[in-house]
């Protein structure tokens, strides 16, 4: 059976998830070929045979593996003379750090940030259901949440500090070369400009520099997509 990779899907064919774009470079960086596999939010069917309802999920012959994190480990783990996402078991564990404080703090701030724009490139027959979901998560409605974009990006630009500072003084979050920790905090940063002309980035910002080094990647995987010029 060919690999597959089942990843979100909005209008005009946008595969925005920010954690199916953490395999895709995964899989670039394997120098392993994946079909993609279009899944709206209301496609819980589709996924079943994962025992999950959430994107991405890989499917690599006989085995089944979903969650970006274990996908992660799975590539790493099956494929190991291929280039390595981590380095090592130390590097493994800093990528966890990063896919910790990337899904604690950066994610949740630019989430709140772009939920408007996030809404209007839903795919009209998942728009009641991301509608539901998305304000009880929240506990206040799509716009009221889209009101509080200033003092949500307040908080986004204080989060990306160690960020910035590191990116300074080296190319990539791995170093000299991009690894998965770049991966993991880059699918947040294409997540956002796929859906939203929201600027979280400007001017001389060394995370900017770095987010276009990202997306020259791999053939300019990251942008070659519909996506806004949030950069100002």
């Amino acid at each position: 059976m060919a690999r597959q990779l089942f990843e979100l899907v909005g209008t005009d064919d946008r595969r925005f998830s920010p954690y199916c774009w953490r395999i895709r470079l995964a899989l670039a960086h394997k120098r392993l070929e994946a079909a993609r596999v279009p899944v709206r939010f209301t496609d819980k069917e589709l996924i079943a045979f994962s025992g999950g309802t959430t994107v991405p999920v890989l499917v690599d012959g006989p085995n089944r593996v979903r969650e970006s994190w274990a996908i992660a480990c799975y590539l790493e783990d099956t494929y190991p003379t291929a280039h390595s996402l981590f380095g090592g078991p130390e590097g493994r564990a800093l990528a966890r750090f990063f896919n910790l404080w990337t899904d604690t703090q950066l994610q949740p701030s630019v989430f709140q940030s772009i939920i408007g724009d996030l809404f209007q490139v839903v795919l009209p027959e998942d728009k009641a259901y991301f509608r539901k979901t998305r304000e009880a998560r929240l506990g206040r409605t799509l716009e009221e949440a889209h009101a509080l974009r200033p003092e949500k990006l307040a908080a986004f630009k204080a989060a990306l500090t160690p960020l910035r500072l590191l990116l300074a003084e080296q190319p990539f979050v791995c170093g000299a070369k991009p690894a998965y920790a770049d991966y993991i905090v880059f699918g947040t940063f294409q997540w956002a400009r796929m859906v939203s002309a929201c600027p979280l980035l400007q001017g001389e910002d060394a995370v900017l520099a770095w987010r276009e080094r990202m997306l020259d990647l791999y053939g300019g995987m990251g942008r070659g997509v519909q996506a806004f010029d949030d950069a100002a």
